[in-house]
């Protein structure tokens, strides 16, 4: 296993990614003033994307069902926990857009290599507060 996004598992047999790019952003807006450069304030974290680019060939690893599976996550609107094969926790995320590239075709239209790219969305702040203080809360 690479990971799993809820109940979809990124391996070898099904959806294996070759690029991983994750993206994390802290909020720090500007205030202007005269004569001086602007003041920024911190205002906490801002958005946290991962972004998965993987090809598949339907002959040796995962196909259609693969990409079918992705697009079921996505259509439930629903947050999903992301963690690694190595029990690394990421966080809660939705599916944000997926993009699938599709050649080198077979006579009957079935593709040979599927290119996929998926982006996610961390929208897990809520349910952190809430584990966060029912574990403060066990502790006492």
């Amino acid at each position: 296993m690479m990971m799993a996004l809820g109940q979809f598992v990124f391996s070898l047999d099904t959806a294996p990614y070759q690029d991983f790019q994750q993206q994390i952003g802290w909020r720090h807006p500007a205030n202007s003033r005269t004569g001086r450069r602007p003041a920024r304030q911190f205002l906490g974290p801002d958005d946290e994307t991962i972004t998965l680019a993987g090809v598949l060939a339907p002959e040796v690893t995962g196909g259609d069902d693969s990409i079918e599976d992705l697009r079921k996550l996505g259509d439930s609107g629903e947050a999903h926990v992301l963690i690694e094969g190595t029990g690394r926790y990421y966080g809660l995320f939705v599916v944000e857009t997926m993009q699938v590239t599709r050649t080198y075709f077979f006579q009957d239209g079935k593709a040979r290599r599927i290119e996929f790219t998926l982006k996610l969305a961390r929208v897990d702040d809520e349910a952190e507060a809430l584990i966060g203080s029912g574990l403060a809360d066990d502790a006492k």
